[in-house]
C-alpha cells in the first residue's frame, strides 16, 4: 500500500461545503452531551466529576471504533450507512433529552449517550469513506478545513442550540426534536455525491475483503508516515478536552459566567470560531508538514490554556479565553484531519482513516476525565496547566521519536522515506 493518498483516481470530487454539512450531526451529537447536558445536569446537583461522566460516556466508545469500522467498509455503501446512522444519532438526541436529568437517572443517561455514541461513530465513519474516495492529494489541506469546520462548527451548534432551546422551550424533549431534526436534514447533502461503492475485496467475499482491509491496514502502519502519524495521535496533543470542564456549571462559575456565556462561547460563537481556525489550519496545512503543523498547533492550544490559567478571573475573559481556546481547536483538528488523510490511501477508508481517529479519541476521554477530577478537586487553573503540561511534554516526546525514525519533523511526507 502506498504510503499516502497517490494511488488511485479519484472520482468527481464535490465541493468541501458538502463535507463540511455531512459532518455536523457527528459533531452536534457531541456538544449536545458535552455542552447542553453537561452544564443542565451539573445546574441540577451532578458533581463536576459526575458531569465529566456525561462525556466521558460519549467518548468510552469513540476510541475503540476502529473494531468496528471494517464492518462499514465491506458491507453496505457509504451513503447508505450515512442514512441509517444519521437518522438512529437523531433518535438518540431525541432520547437523551427525554430522560430526567438527576443522580437517580444518571445510570440511563450515561447508558443512551454510550448507545448513541456508537451509532453515532458511524455517521463519522460514511462521510471519511466518501471523503477518501473523492478527494484528491492536492485538496487535502482545504478538504481537512471544511471537513472540521463541520465538525466543530457543528459542536457547537449542538451545544449552543441545544442549551438554548433547553431554556426557552416549554418542554426538555423539543430541544432533542428540534436537532435531531437538523441532522435528518444534512441528508440532503447526499445528492450531489457520486455513489462509493464498499470494499468488496479481490474476490468479493466478505471474507476476502475484512482480511484484504487488515491487510491494507496493516502495510500502512508500517511505513514511516503510518507509524510516526499514529504515534502522534495516542499523544495528548492539540485535544481540546477542557472545553468539555470549562462548560459545567460550577467550573464556568468561577469566572462569573452563567448559561449564557456558556451557551455563548461553548456553542453557536464557539461553532464559528472554530470553523475560522479549520479555515486557517487548511491555508497552513497546504505549506507545511501536516504532522509538524499538529505539533505546532498543539503547542500554541498548551500556552492559550497556560494564559487562561493565570488570566484574571471574569466574565470578560472568560469569554475571550474560550474563543481563543476555539480557535487552537480548529486548527489542531483540521491538522489531525490531513495527517490522517496523507497516511491512509482510498483504500478500505473507514477502517484506515478510523484507525487514526480512535487513537486521537483516547487521549481525549482519559484527559477529559482526568481535567474534570483535577477541577474538582483542586480548582480550574490546575486544570489547565495540568492539560498545558501534558500537551508540552507530548510534543517533546513526539519530537524525539520523531528523530529516533530518522525522519525530519518538518519533511513533507512524499520525500520521506517509506518504511521504518
Amino acid at each position: 500500500m502506498s504510503e499516502s493518498a497517490n494511488d488511485v483516481v479519484p472520482l468527481r470530487a464535490p465541493h468541501p461545503l458538502v463535507w463540511l454539512i455531512l459532518y455536523v450531526p457527528f459533531g452536534a451529537f457531541s456538544g449536545f452531551v458535552t455542552v447542553a447536558l453537561t452544564f443542565l445536569a451539573t445546574q441540577h446537583g451532578l458533581s463536576i466529576g459526575e458531569g465529566a461522566l456525561l462525556a466521558g460516556s460519549s467518548m468510552l466508545l469513540q476510541w475503540l471504533k476502529w473494531l468496528w469500522a471494517p464492518a462499514v467498509d465491506i458491507t453496505l455503501s457509504p451513503k447508505r450507512w450515512y442514512l441509517l446512522s444519521t437518522g438512529l444519532s437523531a433518535l438518540a438526541v431525541f432520547t437523551m433529552s427525554v430522560v430526567p436529568l438527576d443522580k437517580h437517572w444518571l445510570w440511563l443517561l450515561l447508558l443512551v449517550i454510550a448507545a448513541g455514541s456508537f451509532i453515532n461513530s458511524i455517521v463519522g465513519m460514511a462521510s471519511e469513506a466518501m471523503i477518501a474516495q473523492l478527494t484528491p492529494p492536492e485538496d487535502v489541506g482545504r478538504v481537512s478545513s471544511w471537513f472540521q469546520a463541520g465538525n466543530l462548527g457543528g459542536n457547537g451548534l449542538g451545544g449552543g442550540l441545544g442549551l438554548l432551546l433547553f431554556k426557552v422551550l416549554p418542554a426538555p424533549w423539543m430541544s432533542g426534536a428540534v436537532v435531531g431534526a437538523i441532522f435528518l436534514a444534512c441528508c440532503a447533502a447526499l445528492l450531489p455525491l457520486p455513489e462509493v461503492s464498499a470494499h468488496s475485496g479481490e474476490r468479493g467475499s466478505p471474507g476476502a475483503a475484512a482480511r484484504e482491509v487488515a491487510g491494507n491496514l496493516w502495510r500502512m502502519l508500517k511505513t514511516r508516515v503510518g507509524f510516526l502519524s499514529a504515534f502522534l495521535c495516542i499523544l495528548p496533543i492539540g485535544t481540546g478536552a477542557a472545553q468539555g470542564t470549562l462548560a459545567q456549571a460550577a467550573v464556568a462559575a468561577q469566572w462569573g459566567a452563567g448559561s449564557n456565556e456558556v451557551a455563548l462561547v461553548q456553542g453557536l460563537l464557539a461553532g464559528l470560531v472554530t470553523a475560522v481556525g479549520s479555515f486557517s489550519g487548511g491555508w497552513l496545512l497546504a505549506r507545511m508538514n501536516p504532522r509538524a503543523t499538529y505539533a505546532t498547533f498543539g503547542i500554541l492550544l498548551a500556552g492559550v490554556a497556560t494564559a487562561l490559567a493565570f488570566a484574571p478571573r471574569t466574565v470578560t475573559v472568560y469569554v475571550i479565553g474560550n474563543m481563543v481556546y476555539a480557535f487552537g481547536v480548529g486548527l489542531a483538528y483540521a491538522a489531525f484531519t490531513a495527517v490522517a488523510l496523507t497516511a491512509v490511501g482510498k483504500s478500505a477508508a473507514a477502517t484506515g482513516y478510523n484507525v487514526f481517529a480512535s487513537l486521537s479519541n483516547f487521549p481525549i476521554w482519559w484527559l477529559g476525565l482526568l481535567l474534570g477530577w483535577v477541577a474538582g478537586h483542586h480548582g480550574a487553573t490546575q486544570m489547565l496547566l495540568t492539560e498545558a503540561a501534558l500537551g508540552v511534554a507530548g510534543v517533546l516526546v513526539f519530537a524525539s521519536v520523531t528523530r529516533a525514525s530518522g525522519a525530519s519533523l518538518f519533511a513533507k511526507p512524499s520525500t520521506e522515506p517509506a518504511v521504518l
